[in-house]
């Protein structure tokens, strides 16, 4: 869809422009944030913004404060970080909108930056109630979404919010999302392999049965593994299963045969007696899962296998872990995978939070073409879905 994109506008210069960005990031007990990279990857639209003489308000929510205001949710450490980032102010309002707000809004000057506060702080936002978008809108006169990983949440501050401005395009962040997403699965350079992990195959049915119709390899890993294993027939102890979900894990690769499509499922894992860091644990086939024992990682035989997969490979698209990378006795398939997805020669592009966290984790970020800011936005452009934030950007309308 024709979508327009914030440096095709024409004068910004003392136009107060609201930016939509996605700041629900990481933080400890204490508020100070373990990981920036959602407030790094709008920093190219809001300096833009600011060089070109806009007044730019920035809106976004953290958490899930469930329509109410409570401080653990506030995004001052956000506007913290990005002031450190950007080089310059940027000033926390009290609110996200009302008389206070009004006043430090009037009160800009060209190049300054305003950072409203949580806007889930209010149930309008979720609601994608036109009232509560209307108040959020502070008098502004361009809206930019920048916003990737919440544009598949029809809420005020996305979709509602558009149809009150003249004026609405994306920022850059959301343009590099959509272009290497289309360059991956619309016009893919092929053969192209898809890799899925995680723990439920529930969270991806429709995007597996969704890339069995675009791709020409699938390869599962992580928990979701053991239930199409189950399906196969294999006796997995007490591995993550989803038993209500096994005929149509049969189906899935039923249809994939079909299509010609190669699916590739673990053939070892690492088992442990318990769901713990300090378990004991062995590398096992995944025909001999002893009763009474879980696979919490792929194995090395699979780690092989999967990496040999991507040897011929054009273009890659990663979800997912392989493992329970988080411990470190589990970890070494997901970081196997890492290495072999950074070093293969392919355009590769990796989306979901625990994913983008085991990349960077393994060191190879930097040889990955694009990590995706987005989760179940992410997911639902793999199942083809047109996502409401970026259809409420259409010039058309």
């Amino acid at each position: 869809m024709p979508i327009r994109y914030i440096d095709q506008l024409k004068d910004l210069k003392d136009k107060k422009v609201f930016i939509r960005v996605d700041f629900n990031i990481p933080q400890d007990e204490k508020g100070n944030i373990t990981e920036d990279s959602r407030i790094a990857a709008a920093v190219p639209t809001i300096k833009y913004a600011v060089e070109q003489g806009a007044k730019v308000v920035l809106a976004s929510h953290l958490g899930r404060p469930k329509g109410e205001i409570k401080p653990k949710y506030s995004m001052a450490p956000a506007t913290k970080r990005l002031s450190q980032l950007l080089g310059k102010k940027v000033t926390q309002a009290p609110d996200c909108f009302g008389p206070d707000v009004d006043r430090l809004i009037e009160a800009m000057k060209p190049g300054d930056v305003v950072m409203l506060e949580n806007v889930r702080f209010y149930p309008g936002e979720e609601k994608n109630d036109a009232g509560f978008a209307q108040k959020l809108a502070n008098g502004c006169e361009i809206y930019i979404n920048d916003a990737f990983a919440v544009s598949h949440r029809a809420h005020a501050s996305v979709e509602a919010i558009t149809k009150l401005f003249p004026t609405i395009a994306a920022g850059f962040l959301l343009k590099n999302e959509m272009t290497f997403f289309d360059k991956a699965m619309s016009n893919p350079v092929r053969p192209l392999v898809a890799i899925l992990g995680g723990a439920k195959v529930s969270g991806k049915l429709e995007v597996l049965e969704a890339l069995v119709n675009k791709v020409d390899k699938i390869v599962i890993g992580g928990g979701m593994a053991f239930t199409f294993l189950k399906a196969m027939g294999y006796s997995v102890g007490k591995s993550l299963v989803e038993d209500e979900l096994i005929s149509t894990a049969k189906k899935i690769m039923e249809k994939a045969k079909k299509k010609g499509v190669t699916f590739f499922l673990p053939v070892d894992c690492v088992v442990a007696n318990a769901f713990e860091a300090a378990a004991t644990n062995f590398v096992t086939t995944v025909q001999e899962i002893p009763e009474g024992w879980m696979g919490l990682d792929i194995g090395p035989a699979s780690a092989t296998l999967f990496a040999e997969t991507l040897r011929d490979a054009k273009t890659v698209i990663w979800n997912g872990p392989m493992g329970v990378f988080e411990m470190d006795a589990f970890s070494r398939g997901t970081f196997a995978v890492a290495e072999a997805v950074a070093n293969c020669y392919a355009t590769t592009v990796i989306g979901g939070g625990d994913t983008d966290a085991a990349v960077n984790k393994a060191g190879v970020a930097a040889k990955v073409s694009y990590i995706s800011t987005g989760g179940g936005a992410f997911l639902e452009l793999l199942e083809g879905k047109i996502l409401p934030g970026v259809k409420a950007l259409d010039t058309k309308k």
